[in-house]
């Protein structure tokens, strides 16, 4: 088992600790809906310093990305994040990533935990002409400052002009007297902030300082939990839960990063194919009618009783105060307001299909 260079600081915050990813991460500190409602209304932080980063830079740098990822990475221009997913040659997804161009030929690659070690490689294999590749995560810490006030927090101790660094924008300054630290407006919690990425050896005392500072605000530490009921009340996609190798972009409602007008790319014919011919399944939100909780993994029913999909995700909205999830459902059950039934305990609960994000 790992863990983060904070992982001390969590067990002395009083959190639930779990393994995650083949990390020892904090699962939550004060209570889930505590740590949810603090983030969606104030300001919560988070360490997600198990995700994964890769630097890939030199002349083929580009090349590589564009050959193995579905977004179009050449409109990027230095400062800018652009969401995108690693593919294979089905079409499938590897991972979801986030691509940052830190200047011409290089770029900065953010990967999920659970998949470093596999992306690494497979980034690796199709890296032919050989652009220079560096794999940065274990010297690599991350923190996530999210909600209306983070940015009311941060000025306390940085003067990067936050005000004019726009969403999926990133920029390098100095925070608490720590310089050239990469500060992104990104995050997964649909409630706006930054993410800090920062070496190691300064983590510790950042992590204090907007604990500290943000005293006034209201901020929280916040856990894994949170941060999965903030993210689902969006609609964002988990890997594991809606996407996977076998699935597709397209299938998973990632049309929007899949610039399929861009040359070759893995999977590319497959993917043409199922924007002009459908695809099998969709992804669609729901939310239950009857009280219940919904969970990844339960079946979704027609009104005769057809199995027709699966949930991927589901919580009990801390914000609605009722059973959402995402599922994926035969495409005849995709639309607005259709309903369907979740089994839950041997029990076929009524649920209607709703647009995401739930909140």
């Amino acid at each position: 088992m790992k863990r983060t260079v904070l992982y001390q600081n969590h067990v002395d915050l009083g959190a639930k600790i779990v393994n995650f990813a083949g990390f020892e991460m904090p699962v939550q500190y004060s209570g889930i809906t505590n740590e949810h409602f603090a983030v969606r209304e104030k300001v919560g932080l988070f360490d997600v310093s198990h995700m994964g980063e890769f630097s890939i830079k030199g002349e083929k740098a580009l090349a590589l990305i564009q050959k193995i990822t579905s977004n179009d990475a050449s409109k990027l221009i230095d400062g800018r994040v652009q969401y995108s997913t690693l593919l294979n040659e089905k079409g499938g997804i590897v991972d979801d990533l986030l691509i940052y161009k830190i200047k011409e030929n290089e770029y900065f690659l953010v990967v999920n935990a659970s998949n470093i070690e596999k992306d690494w490689n497979w980034i690796s294999k199709h890296n032919t002409e050989g652009a220079e590749m560096h794999n940065l995560s274990e010297d690599t810490s991350l923190l996530a400052l999210q909600g209306p006030k983070a940015a009311e927090v941060l000025k306390k101790i940085t003067d990067v002009d936050l005000d004019s660094l726009k969403y999926y924008h990133f920029t390098f300054g100095t925070i608490d007297g720590i310089q050239n630290i990469l500060i992104s407006n990104t995050g997964y919690t649909g409630a706006g902030g930054f993410e800090l990425y920062i070496p190691n050896q300064h983590v510790e005392k950042l992590w204090t300082s907007l604990l500290s500072k943000g005293e006034e605000q209201g901020i929280l530490p916040a856990g894994l939990a949170a941060r999965d009921t903030l993210r689902l009340e969006k609609g964002f996609s988990l890997y594991g839960n809606e996407l996977n190798d076998d699935t597709t972009p397209i299938e998973a409602g990632l049309g929007w990063i899949t610039k399929l007008d861009k040359e070759d790319f893995l999977g590319k014919e497959i993917l043409l194919k199922q924007k002009a011919h459908g695809v099998a399944k969709k992804l669609v939100g729901f939310e239950l009618i009857d009280r219940g909780i919904p969970r990844h993994g339960y079946k979704v029913f027609n009104d005769k009783q057809e199995e027709i999909g699966i949930v991927t995700s589901g919580t009990m909205s801390p914000m609605k105060k009722t059973g959402i999830g995402i599922a994926y459902v035969k495409p005849e059950y995709a639309e607005t307001d259709t309903e369907i039934h979740i089994e839950i305990r041997d029990k076929k609960l009524r649920s209607k299909v709703v647009k995401m994000p739930f909140v």
